[in-house]
């Protein structure tokens, strides 16, 4: 039975089909000719069949079908890489930061509330360079834990694993922010890791969430603690340090707090925004 070839109604696909299906017949008859001559091995194929010239335009496909290359229409336009053009109001707010001025803790938070765009409570964020050369065999994963005097302005929920939340989660419902779990719980864990591990909620002792007293551990962790990492293959840290709501104190505090867990001489550089704010920067 030949082969069947479906055709899409429009103008523009049509052409297309047709210009493919004439560089394919180009292409098999020029297998199919073969020519001798001075300098040249029996069965070589040249550009010249029969003393015509193939169309330049069906050479080029050609060229393309024989190298694997997928044929594009010449009607198809290349999306322009528009450079992001920042609102009005960002270019306002942003004008009110120096550049190439590094700003004490104090200062840096006031800016970063008085420039935040959003119009819910934004997050604070800390941006945190390391030091690659502090940080000694963690280099490539250096994390840790600290907890927050204020917290992040975010209510927490945290779970404790055992039988029944097993069942829970296997039918499909989560209904928790952390989950922390004995060690004897790991093995029955296993089965669910497949659901919790996309959402980064498998416990792992790496982060904290594995512990010989799960209770305790589950109380800190819904008080203000958290765990913090660089990102894989950049000693950078990104986290949330409080809402833009917060009393100018408890971020300085908060983000005090980190920075002392972490260690001065590891740092390199600090960094500080609102949601969607120009970035400001702290002098160490």
């Amino acid at each position: 039975m030949g082969k069947i070839r479906v055709a899409t109604l429009g103008g523009g696909e049509e052409k297309e089909q047709k210009r493919r299906a004439d560089a394919r017949r180009q292409t098999k008859k020029s297998k199919k000719e073969k020519v001798e001559g001075v300098g040249m091995k029996g069965g070589e194929r040249v550009a010249v069949i029969e003393g015509t010239t193939i169309n330049p335009e069906f050479k080029k496909l050609v060229e393309e079908v024989e190298g694997g290359k997928e044929v594009k229409s010449q009607k198809s336009k290349v999306k322009s890489q528009k450079k992001r053009e920042r609102s009005k109001r960002y270019k306002e707010v942003a004008e009110l930061v120096n550049k190439t001025k590094l700003y004490s803790l104090t200062e840096a938070v006031q800016l970063v509330k008085k420039t935040s765009l959003t119009r819910f409570d934004g997050t604070v964020e800390l941006h945190i360079n390391l030091n690659p050369m502090s940080l000694g065999e963690a280099k490539g994963d250096y994390r840790g834990t600290v907890s927050l005097p204020h917290g992040t302005g975010k209510e927490v929920k945290v779970a404790i694993a055992d039988d029944a939340l097993l069942a829970k989660i296997e039918g499909g419902t989560i209904d928790f922010d952390l989950l922390v779990a004995h060690p004897s719980m790991m093995a029955k864990l296993a089965k669910v890791a497949r659901i919790l591990g996309p959402k980064g909620l498998m416990p792992n002792p790496k982060n904290g969430t594995v512990s010989p007293d799960p209770e305790k551990r589950a109380r800190e962790l819904a008080h203000g603690q958290v765990n913090f990492k660089a990102e894989p293959g950049n000693p950078i840290i990104h986290m949330g340090v409080g809402k833009v709501s917060f009393e100018h104190s408890k971020l300085v505090a908060n983000i005090e707090a980190i920075l002392a867990s972490i260690g001065q001489n590891k740092i390199s550089r600090v960094t500080l925004s609102a949601t969607m704010g120009p970035g400001v920067k702290v002098a160490l």
